[in-house]
């Protein structure tokens, strides 16, 4: 994992820690599906459309260039 990746996954973790419950519960769901179906909560959660990603969505798309 280089450093940027890593950047980026502080930053999921800092999200999780200051989500609203409301939040938190998007975030458990979409943690079980990709669980269930074998996939990476980090790549689905970057790929979602939901708002609360989008900082951490634009950044990790920043890094690729």
């Amino acid at each position: 994992m280089n450093p940027k990746e890593r950047e980026l996954l502080d930053k999921l973790d800092k999200l999780v820690l200051e989500s609203s419950g409301e939040d938190l519960k998007k975030i458990q769901e979409m943690d079980l599906e990709t669980q269930l179906n074998g996939q990476s909560f980090y790549d689905e959660f970057l790929n979602s459309r939901t708002l609360v990603n989008q900082t951490i969505k634009q950044e990790s798309n920043e890094s690729k260039k």
